[in-house]
């Protein structure tokens, strides 16, 4: 390993994002956070001194080579709306070319199961072929080919590092966090389902370490690999902890793909869910051997405590608006 320059972190301000920049001022790293609003980027990190808040507009070319000056690696963690995913590779290109106006060295892209498409085996290796059958994994697949064929050209060095769902304290954007908000409630939680299928969640705290240690292996790059969860659990077991935990008896509302598509009728995200509920019902339950192999132990967080604290917070959380 070695010592390494400063780290860029575009669209910072998501859950990984936030996880990814603690891990960096753990270890007394400057890092810069890119994103489009400086409110939330304020919001996030304008407590921390080790953060320099830059705004960029990717559309605009000076904008991207602006935000990514002085940058040794660059880490893509930036979001579009569910409806919205033919604009991933279109901005993955944008920003690729501003990274190498820039002189950036590295870039790490986090990504996602959605490119493999439907498991073929269990567990899932970094060999399992990337043919997805979805218009949303073909979509992250063109982008993160964008990022792989990069690497090696222009002085830039690349790797997508892979990501089960997710979870974790005040995580808005996981789709199990309604049901520790419900729990803390005493409310009926609203589930996607199937619930009893065995899933794999990465508990987000532990994502930033894995990714600050990537941001200074260089024999980590030129490839994919995969970050898993501690295991499998199913959406009905979590409920019960989460429940438990509030001393109540879980009251959940399902809704299958059949749901989905009428809810579908009237809410454009819902809509969008559909072609992805074969991950609900399928399991895809990533192997990380090759990443362990790489940099050693991952320290992951079990469900029993990562339930409880994404618990604490939200029970935190309804306390203040009550």
């Amino acid at each position: 390993m070695e010592n390494v320059g400063k780290v860029g972190l575009f669209g910072a301000a998501g859950a990984i994002g936030q996880s990814i920049a603690h891990a960096l001022g753990a270890t007394g790293r400057d890092y810069r956070v890119i994103g489009r609003s400086r409110g939330s980027l304020e919001a996030a990190f304008g407590q921390d001194p080790r953060a320099e808040i830059v705004t960029w507009n990717p559309d605009d070319p000076a904008s991207v080579v602006a935000a990514a000056q002085g940058l040794q690696t660059a880490i893509y963690l930036v979001g579009v709306p569910y409806n919205q995913f033919e604009t991933h590779p279109p901005l993955m290109e944008k920003t690729l070319a501003g990274l190498r106006a820039a002189g950036v060295e590295r870039l790490i892209l986090i990504g996602t199961v959605y490119p493999y498409g439907r498991a073929r085996s269990q567990p899932v290796t970094e060999n399992h072929p990337r043919e997805p059958h979805t218009f949303k994994g073909q979509m992250r697949l063109a982008q993160e080919n964008l990022v792989l064929d990069a690497h090696g050209h222009h002085g830039l060095s690349t790797l997508v590092l892979r990501l089960p769902d997710f979870y974790g304290p005040g995580v808005e954007r996981s789709f199990v966090n309604g049901v520790f908000e419900s729990a803390a409630r005493g409310t009926r939680a609203q589930m996607v389902g199937p619930i009893d299928v065995p899933h794999e969640f990465v508990f987000v705290p532990d994502v930033g370490p894995v990714v600050e240690t990537l941001t200074r292996t260089p024999e980590a790059y030129g490839r994919w690999l995969h970050l898993a969860g501690a295991g499998t659990i199913t959406q009905r077991e979590i409920a019960a902890k989460a429940y438990a935990l509030a001393g109540r008896e879980p009251r959940l509302m399902v809704a299958g793909k059949p749901m989905l598509r009428v809810l579908g009728l009237f809410n454009p995200i819902m809509r969008e869910m559909v072609e992805m509920n074969y991950l609900m019902s399928e399991p895809l339950i990533l192997d990380d051997s090759a990443l362990q192999a790489l940099i050693g132990p991952i320290r992951k967080t079990s469900y029993d405590e990562g339930i409880r604290l994404a618990f604490a917070a939200a029970q935190d959380a309804a306390k203040v608006a009550a």
